[in-house]
C-alpha cells in the first residue's frame, strides 16, 4: 500500500466543467472500489451474517448501506425519480449509531445474499455514474447545488470505510483473511519516552465558510471564537508501553480512577485492559484488523473515552499534575502551533499502511501525529457552532448527537479518507465507542470550557421560544415585542427605572422592555419557559426543535445579537414565581406588564386587586388577555368576565374596570393586537389579545 495514493475530496471550485466533471467522476469510482475491496478481506459469505459485536448490524448491512445512501437521497434531492430497490433502500437506511453499551439488540431480519447485495451496488454504481457524466453542472458547487448531494454520498461512503473497517477488526479472525491490498505496518522498535511540549496561549476562530472550497458536514459550519491559556501537551500520542503501566499499575480494577459511566461500562464490559490487547501467557498481542501480532509497543495504544479518561486520572496522580484530555479548542490550539493545520505528512487517507504506525515516525513541529495515526480523544461533548444549519437533504447527520453523550475527537487515523482526514472536520461518537482512536494528554490548570450541546425538545416550550424569538408568520408582527413598545410608548416620560415582565413565559418582552427600562426582572410559573430565558441571558443563544409534522423536526437557534439585544441582557433577571403570590421583594416597579396571564390564574382577583402595591404611584400596569377562561386554570366562580351578570353579558374589561378602578385609571385601549403561535408546519394558532393600559393613582 505504501506509495499509493487514494484521491482526495475534490475542490468544489474551478473554472473547467468537464475536467471537473472527471475528476468527480474518478471520486466516486476510486471510493466505490476501494469500499468494496474493503469487504473482499472477508473469508467466507457468512462472515457477513455473523455479527462482529452484539451492538450493530452484520456486514452485509454496512455492505448494502452506503449505496442505499446515494439512492435515498437522491430521490429526496429529485435528482432521480424512480427508486431501484425499495426494500433494500428501506432495510439498509437506517441503524448504523452504535447503542448503549447495554442496550443489546436482538433483532432479526430477512438479509439478502451477498450476490444480491453485490448487484444492487454495480446498479446503483452505474445509476450515480450516468448522474455524473449527464447532470449539468455549474462551478462552484454550494452548499444548496444538487452536486452537493452527490458529493454527499461520496464522503459517506469514505466515512463507513473506516467504520466499517473497525468492525472487520472487531469479527473473529476465521472470517477475516489478509489481504495484499491492506498491508499493516511491520515497522516496531522500544517506544520512546514520552515528554511535554508548551503550547503557548491562542487566540482563534474556528468554524468554515460556505464559500470554503472544500466539502464538509453541517457541524463544520458557523463561527466559534476559541480562546486557550497556555499548556503543555504529551509530544507523543499515549503509546502502547506508555499505556502498559497503566494497566500493571491496577488501572482496571481501582474504582476511584473511572467516572461514573466510564464504570459502569468498564464492569458490564469486564474489560481488565484494551480491546484490542490479547493477553498471550505472559507475553502481549495486538489484534490487527486481519490479523494478531506480536505487541508494537512503540504504536498508540486504542481505546475508548473511558479508559483514556482513567488513564489521565491514573497519571495524575501519580505525577502529581493537573493531567487531562485536550478539549477540542486545545486541539485545534496545538494543530496550530505544530503547523499540522497544513496537512503535512502522515499516516493518514490510506497512504501508508493499513494499521497504526510508530508514535515517533511522523512529526509535525515538536509534536508527532498530531493528525493521522490514530484519531484523539477529546473532553468535549459536540455542540453546534454559533450559525449551525442542517442540511435539508441530510437532517440527522449530527443533531442526534448533540446529547452530551458524543464526545469529539480529533486529527484522523490511518484510514481516515476525504472529509474525515481535514483538521476542521468534526466527529463525535458515543463514549464506550471503539474507533482507531487513541489520545494524547495535556497537563493544564485550566478546566476543559464545555459548550452547550442541547437542543430544547420539549414541545410546548419550543412553541414559546419560537413565538417569542423565531419567524414571524402570515405579516404578524412578534407579540412580546409590540406589546413592549406599547408599554415603552405608554411610559411617556415617566421614570424608568425598574419594569416587571409577569408571565414572562420564554422572555422576549423582558429583552425587550430593558431597552428603556434600567432593569427588568422577569417572572413566570413555569421553571421550563423561566430557565430558557435564563439560558439566553447567560449565553446569548437559544437551540431548540420545531415540530414540522409527525416525528419530523427543524432546527432553530435564534440569538440576542441577531434580535439586537444582546447589550441588554445584563439588565435582565428571570424567577419563578406565582402571580397570585409574589414575593414582598417584587415590588417598587415603574411598570408591570401582565401578557395573556390573568386568564391562566387560579385567583385572578386577587392578583388585581394587590398589583397596585407592586407599583409605585404613577406606574404603568399593561394588561392583554385573549380572555379564554377555561375551568383547567381558573375555576368557573374565580371568572372575572366572560359570563352573564344581572341578565346582562359582563365582560372581562368589564370586571378589569370594576376591580381595577379604585387605584388606576384607564389611559389606553382596549386595542386588539394579534398574534400567531406555530404548533407544526402548516397548524398555526392566530388570536387576537385585548391590550389595557392602566396608570396607578398618586
Amino acid at each position: 500500500m505504501q506509495g499509493t495514493t487514494f484521491p482526495r475530496s475534490p475542490t468544489l471550485t474551478g473554472t473547467d466543467i468537464e475536467q471537473k466533471r472527471a475528476e468527480i467522476l474518478n471520486y466516486f469510482h476510486t471510493t466505490f472500489d476501494r469500499y468494496e475491496q474493503l469487504f473482499e478481506v472477508l473469508s467466507c459469505d457468512e462472515a457477513f451474517f455473523k455479527k462482529p459485536i452484539a451492538l450493530r448490524h452484520p456486514l452485509i448491512f454496512y455492505f448494502g448501506h452506503t449505496a442505499t445512501f446515494f439512492i435515498n437521497k437522491l430521490v429526496l434531492a429529485g435528482l432521480l425519480e424512480t427508486r431501484i430497490n425499495p426494500k433494500f433502500e428501506s432495510m439498509f437506511a437506517i441503524g448504523v449509531d452504535e447503542m448503549s453499551w447495554d442496550d443489546l439488540s436482538e433483532a432479526r431480519y430477512d438479509w439478502p445474499s451477498v450476490e444480491e447485495v453485490r448487484a444492487y451496488r454495480q446498479t446503483v454504481r452505474a445509476t450515480v455514474d450516468r448522474l455524473i457524466r449527464s447532470k449539468n453542472l455549474t462551478l462552484p458547487i454550494t452548499w444548496d447545488d444538487p452536486w452537493w448531494i452527490i458529493i454527499m454520498g461520496i464522503e459517506h461512503e469514505r466515512i463507513h470505510l473506516e467504520t466499517s473497517s473497525v468492525l472487520i477488526r472487531q469479527h473473529q479472525l476465521k472470517y477475516v483473511k489478509t489481504h495484499p491490498d491492506w498491508e499493516p505496518c511491520r515497522n516496531s522498535q522500544a517506544a520512546p519516552q514520552n515528554d511535554l511540549v508548551t503550547i503557548p496561549s491562542a487566540e482563534f476562530r474556528v468554524g468554515r465558510e460556505r464559500s470554503d472550497p472544500i466539502y464538509g458536514w453541517d457541524n463544520e459550519f458557523g463561527c466559534h471564537e476559541a480562546s486557550t491559556v497556555t499548556f503543555q501537551a504529551s509530544r507523543y500520542l499515549v503509546s502502547n508501553q506508555e499505556f502498559l503501566a497503566f494497566v500493571d499499575a491496577g488501572g482496571y480494577v481501582d474504582d476511584l480512577l473511572w467516572q461514573e459511566e466510564g464504570l459502569a461500562w468498564r464492569q458490564f464490559a469486564q474489560a481488565k485492559h484494551p480491546t484490542f490487547w490479547i493477553k498471550d501467557g505472559d507475553q502481549w498481542r495486538l489484534r490487527l484488523m486481519l490479523d494478531e501480532v506480536p505487541m508494537p509497543w512503540d504504536w498508540p495504544v486504542e481505546t475508548n473515552y473511558h479508559e483514556a479518561k482513567a488513564f489521565c486520572q491514573w497519571k495524575s496522580r501519580v505525577s502529581g499534575e493537573p493531567v487531562r484530555l485536550p478539549s477540542e479548542d486545545e486541539w485545534q490550539a496545538l494543530c496550530r502551533f505544530a503547523g499540522a493545520d497544513a496537512q503535512p505528512a502522515a499516516n493518514l487517507q490510506l497512504d501508508h499502511y493499513a494499521s497504526s504506525c510508530p508514535v515517533n515516525q511522523f512529526a509535525h513541529g515538536p509534536l508527532f501525529d498530531v493528525i493521522g495515526n490514530v484519531w484523539q480523544w477529546t473532553e468535549t461533548p459536540i455542540y453546534p457552532f454559533e450559525g449551525f444549519e442542517v442540511h435539508p437533504i441530510y437532517d440527522d447527520f449530527t443533531t442526534p448527537t448533540f446529547d452530551e453523550r458524543h464526545n469529539l475527537f480529533k486529527g484522523g487515523s490511518w484510514i481516515s479518507c476525504g472529509n474525515e482526514a481535514l483538521p476542521a472536520s468534526r466527529y463525535a461518537f458515543r463514549r464506550h465507542f471503539f474507533q482507531h482512536a487513541g489520545f494524547r494528554y495535556i497537563v493544564s490548570n485550566a478546566s476543559a470550557k464545555q459548550e452547550s450541546s442541547h437542543y430544547e425538545t420539549d414541545r410546548l416550550v419550543s412553541e414559546y421560544a419560537e413565538f417569542h424569538y423565531g419567524d414571524e408568520y402570515f405579516g404578524v408582527p412578534n407579540f412580546p415585542k409590540t406589546l413592549a413598545q406599547l408599554a415603552i410608548a405608554a411610559m411617556s416620560n415617566k421614570p424608568a427605572k425598574k419594569a416587571l415582565d409577569l408571565g414572562c413565559a420564554t422572555g422576549r418582552a423582558s429583552f425587550e422592555l430593558a431597552q428603556h427600562f434600567d432593569h427588568v426582572t422577569g417572572i413566570d410559573f413555569s421553571a421550563r419557559f423561566i430557565s430558557l430565558g435564563a439560558r439566553l441571558a447567560e449565553q446569548g443563544r437559544l437551540r431548540y426543535t420545531l415540530v414540522d409534522e409527525g416525528e419530523l423536526v427543524s432546527y432553530k437557534e435564534p440569538s440576542l445579537a441577531e434580535l439586537g439585544l444582546d447589550k441588554v441582557a445584563q439588565k435582565v433577571e428571570f424567577f419563578q414565581g406565582d402571580a397570585c403570590n409574589l414575593k414582598p421583594v417584587f415590588s417598587n416597579f415603574d411598570l408591570i406588564l401582565a401578557a395573556n396571564l390573568i386568564d391562566r390564574l387560579y385567583d385572578p382577583a386577587q392578583f388585581l386587586e394587590s398589583v397596585h402595591e407592586r407599583l409605585n404611584p404613577g406606574g404603568v400596569l399593561m394588561i392583554t388577555s385573549p380572555y379564554t377562561w377555561l375551568t383547567e386554570h381558573t375555576k368557573r366562580e374565580a371568572w372575572i368576565g366572560g359570563f352573564k351578570k344581572d341578565g346582562e353579558n359582563f365582560t372581562t374589561f368589564d370586571g378589569l374596570k370594576a376591580m381595577l378602578e379604585k387605584h388606576f385609571r384607564l389611559i389606553n385601549g382596549p386595542r386588539s393586537v394579534p398574534f400567531v403561535i406555530r404548533e407544526t408546519k402548516r397548524k398555526f394558532q392566530h388570536t387576537l389579545s385585548e391590550v389595557t393600559i392602566w396608570e396607578r393613582r398618586e
